[in-house]
């Protein structure tokens, strides 16, 4: 009795769901040609049915809404992330391109400064390339590519174009050595502005020197123009040293103007008219062999003469 049921159903479900389908084909293609239709009538019959449609499907059409405006936010948050990694890429390339720009200005600078290097004894100043330096952390000096040849003097003041970096210290023909500021041999007579203070600039093998003899410490304050005072005749007055500066321990020191980081040209001051320094040591040793008077020997000691 069921199989008879079963197959009664079947019966009527076949040819009902071929009719179902039928008619379904016939609406959509009729609704097919009337969309398609170029009429004004048409026209209007289907403003008529979208304008009673579509604002009733809205809450249908909010999940489709939603997701293709996700799908687009999504999108727009991806370009977002690249225009951001390239803004970042862009930004450490300006970085680098500034750098280089402030280093080529400074150096511009300096070589403007430094562009009289003709050999001639009226130029109040002549310039010199840097060859070497001293390599030792006890000794802090440069050779220069000028010497004896050029006029140079024991103890004229050299600049890199900003600030002074130190004296002539030994002459050769063709070279020069330059005792630095750093170097712990070296004292300049100061003045320190605006207070008027003077003291002493002592090289101690650091990057800035510490300041001594102040006669009043409490007018003087960080930040305040350390130049050189022409105490002793050596160097010229009113050469830029640096800026006063207090380490950690409160003791004063000299942030010096000069870039010894990037020593290049130094600019050696001609100043006549000043006390000849006399206790100085040569580049280059005089020819033949080495002797010493016979007052050097103690009394016992055999002499060459002997």
């Amino acid at each position: 009795m069921a199989r008879d049921r079963s197959l009664q159903s079947s019966d009527y479900t076949g040819p009902l769901r071929r009719l179902l389908l039928a008619v379904l084909v016939i609406l959509l293609g009729a609704i097919f040609l009337v969309w398609r239709i170029d009429s004004p009538r048409v026209e209007r019959f289907r403003a008529q049915i979208t304008d009673q449609i579509v604002p009733n499907f809205d809450w249908a059409m909010a999940p489709v809404t939603g997701t293709i405006n996700l799908l687009r936010d999504f999108q727009s948050y991806q370009r977002l992330s690249e225009q951001n990694q390239e803004l970042r890429s862009e930004l450490r390339q300006l970085q680098a391109w500034k750098e280089a720009a402030l280093q080529l200005e400074q150096e511009n600078a300096r070589l403007l400064d430094l562009n009289k290097v003709r050999l001639d004894p009226r130029l109040t100043f002549i310039t010199g390339v840097v060859l070497a330096d001293s390599g030792s952390p006890f000794r802090q000096s440069v050779l220069l590519n000028v010497g004896a040849r050029d006029g140079l003097v024991d103890g004229w003041a050299t600049m890199d174009g900003i600030g002074l970096v130190g004296r002539i210290s030994g002459l050769g023909q063709n070279t020069a050595r330059v005792i630095l500021l750093t170097d712990a041999s070296s004292r300049i007579p100061a003045t320190i502005q605006p207070s008027g203070q003077r003291a002493i600039v002592a090289g101690d093998n650091s990057a800035a020197p510490p300041i001594d003899f102040i006669e009043s410490p409490d007018l003087v304050r960080p930040g305040d123009r350390v130049i050189s005072s022409g105490d002793g005749g050596v160097f010229p007055a009113g050469l830029l040293i640096g800026q006063v500066a207090a380490d950690p321990g409160g003791r004063l020191r000299v942030r010096l103007a000069a870039d010894y980081e990037r020593l290049k040209f130094l600019r050696v001051l001609r100043h006549y008219g000043t006390e000849n320094v006399t206790d100085t040591a040569q580049v280059i040793a005089p020819s033949g062999p080495l002797a010493l008077p016979e007052d050097d020997f103690p009394p016992d000691t055999p002499t060459a003469n002997d």
